[in-house]
């Protein structure tokens, strides 16, 4: 009897060999158009100047130079820049996964009037082009007395990352069952205590989920800096800081690379430390 099933599932395996070879194919073909601008933007960071601007480009170098990072580094307050970047980033990924967390579970623990127009309105801002806001938003941080200051980046950005956090979250927040609030209750918790020390965890995979798209729309803003951030030059962050290398004669295109090379650094460290909980996030790693 075992004989005549390992007979049958021979041909079976046969079968599904040639489509699993296929669909690895297809993903390594995918993966290597997706990274190729990434290898190429390094590439042409550790080119010598001659070969950058050659008319017959090759996807390789012989003679690697690092001078395009040396320019980069050696630029006035790069590092102050970068700092401007970071704290940024890192103020919009806390505030937003906190509040878009408490609002999320108040939309759907809490039955109250017009829940379903706000959640309504969470997508229609979502809809609206970021373009069509900048003037409204200037006018907006002029008369607050933010231009040339680092809020004028975070407030727009938190805005622009609740809409989509907040709609992610809700749906972690509905997979945990309230039986096992009702349960943490009887066992004497608070609601504080349920919220933080049970649901939170619970949750955090998505946390994390909509963390990496709000960390990387607002690393690589340039709208909005180059928008609200007009006089003081020492609130730039880094896309800012690329500017110097784009001149009228003639652009530096190994000093741009190596720029861009170290700005793309700290977000492929982000997914790195982020990696694990991100697949579950959004692979919906909440179960009953």
């Amino acid at each position: 009897m075992s004989t005549t099933r390992t007979h049958g599932a021979r041909p079976l395996l046969c079968l599904r060999r040639p489509g699993r070879a296929a669909a690895e194919a297809a993903a390594l073909l995918i993966a290597a158009v997706v990274a190729f601008p990434l290898y190429w933007m390094l590439l042409s960071a550790l080119k010598p100047a001659g070969e950058i601007q050659s008319t017959s480009p090759r996807p390789w170098t012989l003679s690697p130079s690092l001078d395009s990072f040396r320019r980069v580094f050696e630029q006035q307050e790069f590092g102050r820049y970068f700092l401007n970047s970071l704290l940024v980033a890192g103020t919009v990924v806390v505030a937003s996964a906190v509040i878009a967390f408490l609002a999320a579970t108040a939309v759907t623990r809490f039955r109250f009037r017009f829940r379903t127009t706000l959640l309504v309105m969470f997508l229609v801002a979502q809809m609206v082009p970021v373009e069509a806001l900048t003037i409204p938003l200037f006018f907006l941080m002029r008369d607050a007395g933010l231009l040339n200051t680092l809020g004028s980046l975070v407030l727009p950005h938190l805005a622009f990352s609740l809409p989509f956090a907040i709609w992610m979250l809700r749906g972690f927040v509905k997979a945990v069952p309230e039986a096992l609030e009702e349960q943490a209750m009887i066992d004497g918790a608070s609601r504080s205590r349920f919220l933080w020390g049970i649901l939170f965890p619970l949750v955090l995979p998505g946390l994390v989920a909509t963390s990496v798209f709000s960390f990387i729309s607002t690393w690589n803003d340039f709208l909005f800096a180059k928008s609200f951030l007009i006089s003081d030059t020492s609130q730039s962050t880094l896309p800012m800081a690329l500017l110097v290398f784009f001149k009228p004669d003639e652009n530096d295109w190994g000093g741009i690379m190596a720029g861009s090379t170290v700005m793309t650094v700290p977000v492929l460290v982000f997914f790195v430390l982020v990696q694990r909980r991100l697949v579950s996030g959004l692979g919906g790693a909440v179960k009953d």
